[in-house]
């Protein structure tokens, strides 16, 4: 955090001033108390569950100096405001404009955007300074508490922009103005609350409609939902993908046996080759946006393909890999889920389930509740079991009641896959410590309050039954 004063952040969230003007936040700002440290700033907010207020005490005793509140309190000076949260958006929107040489980058999609964005701070990283979000914090909340990590030594800011409605993204980047705006692709995540796929599209275009005349937008030309944007930014266009009509491309893509791609980065510098250390061909797309910031920044092409090569997962349960003592491979991929995700997350355990030059593995896919798919739910969790089962997938475990739909979906295709239901991960975990055998691949995938993600974890400390 830079350096603020109190009567400065009174200005900039118009807050009211209790205290000493003169007192000053340099520490960590964070909504829980428990991460404060010396010089912080305390974000008190009012929850569905909690009254943050209660809490600034405990703030106080970690070392806060002061809390963005919506009333006052004893424990420490405070800036009162209306609502912190909108107060907080304010704040870090000051802190952006204090620093003229931050390049911000916004990030979006309807899956993907954590991995890319861990992707792009660690190439960005490479070239000078980079703050990104910590796991998934792309919200009205999260977007300010990454913005309040840059320092006057940062360089890039990346943003990840998430939204549940329309206008969220477009709040974000006011929040954080992005420079380089990244449209991945567009889904069906969250359809029950955005009502259609239309929806969706317009939501994440508001990213590249708040990009400057001066700016970029890289989108995906794979998906012509997304390359349509195109015709909606005044900033300037890159295409990324495998199509022809893409500036930055990727040809002659292979995958090694546990599913990790190498392929050929091309554009207009050259070409160059690339061996990602992650894990599914469908972070070709993400690496190729990537890609295309870190070119428009400045670096290099054979420093954007080394950079790409060196760089690992970052945040926790995106298509982990673990490779037991025992000859059986756990995916856990579970932190979240979409028709979408799903099926680019099955089409990495066939590959990995089916190694050149190597006997075919048997192959699991492990499947919780895909959450917040609208009135479709049940037809949508039906048509990913088919799915599976069309690709090869050789057994199907549909975890918890919302998910039952996706072994009939799998049962309805008519292949020689083993379709069953478990009615929660203990029952799972049970069927699979006693029927996975050495070589099995299995992958666990679902919305994260799902929790398939825990029982990935489970499995990977486990051997199979004697």
């Amino acid at each position: 955090m830079i350096p603020l004063t109190l009567a400065e952040i009174a200005e900039a969230t118009q807050g009211r001033l209790h205290g000493d003007p003169a007192t000053t936040v340099s520490g960590p700002v964070t909504t829980d108390s428990r991460e404060c440290r010396p010089g912080s700033l305390y974000v008190a907010r009012v929850g569905e569950h909690a009254d943050g207020h209660r809490y600034a005490a405990s703030a106080a005793e970690h070392g806060a100096v002061a809390v963005l509140a919506e009333r006052v309190v004893d424990d420490l000076p405070c800036v009162v405001v209306p609502d912190s949260q909108t107060a907080f958006g304010a704040l870090a929107g000051e802190v952006i404009r204090r620093l003229p040489q931050l390049t911000v980058i916004g990030v979006t999609g309807s899956s993907g955007k954590t991995s890319t964005k861990d992707l792009l701070a660690a190439v960005l990283e490479t070239d000078g300074p980079t703050v990104a979000p910590v796991n998934s914090l792309n919200s009205e909340i999260g977007v300010p508490l990454t913005v309040c990590r840059v320092d006057v030594a940062t360089r890039y800011l990346v943003a990840e922009m998430g939204a549940r409605g329309i206008g969220h993204i477009a709040y974000l980047a006011r929040v954080a103005p992005p420079t380089i705006g990244v449209v991945l692709n567009v889904g069906v995540a969250h359809l029950g609350e955005f009502g259609s796929t239309e929806a969706i599209a317009t939501a994440k275009a508001e990213l590249v409609e708040a990009l400057p005349a001066t700016g970029l937008a890289v989108l995906n030309a794979d998906d012509p939902v997304v390359a349509a944007m195109a015709a909606r930014t005044a900033a300037r266009v890159v295409l990324v993908g495998e199509s022809a009509k893409a500036v930055i491309r990727a040809e002659d893509v292979v995958l090694d046996d546990l599913g990790r791609p190498a392929f050929t980065l091309v554009a207009a510098a050259g070409r160059e080759p690339v061996t990602l250390a992650l894990h599914g061909r469908h972070h070709v797309g993400n690496a190729l946006s990537v890609a295309a910031v870190a070119l428009e920044v400045g670096m290099r092409l054979e420093e954007v393909a080394t950079a790409l090569s060196h760089a690992r997962a970052a945040s926790r349960w995106r298509m982990e890999v673990h490779e037991r003592a025992d000859g059986v491979t756990i995916v856990n991929d579970a932190y979240n889920a979409n028709p979408d995700s799903v099926r680019a997350a099955i089409r990495a355990l066939t590959s990995i389930g089916t190694p050149a030059g190597r006997p075919r593995r048997r192959t699991w896919a492990v499947l919780g509740e895909m959450l917040e798919m609208g009135p479709d739910s049940s037809a949508l969790h039906a048509e990913v079991g088919r799915y599976a089962a069309e690709h090869g997938v050789d057994q199907i475990l549909a975890v918890g009641a919302g998910a039952a739909p996706i072994a009939e979906g799998a049962t309805s295709a008519g292949t020689d896959t083993r379709a069953r239901t478990s009615p929660d991960s203990d029952a799972a975990y049970s069927l699979l410590r006693h029927e996975c055998r050495p070589g099995d691949v299995v992958l666990l995938k679902s919305s994260r309050d799902a929790g398939l993600r825990f029982l990935g974890d489970r499995l990977t400390q486990e051997e199979v039954a004697p």
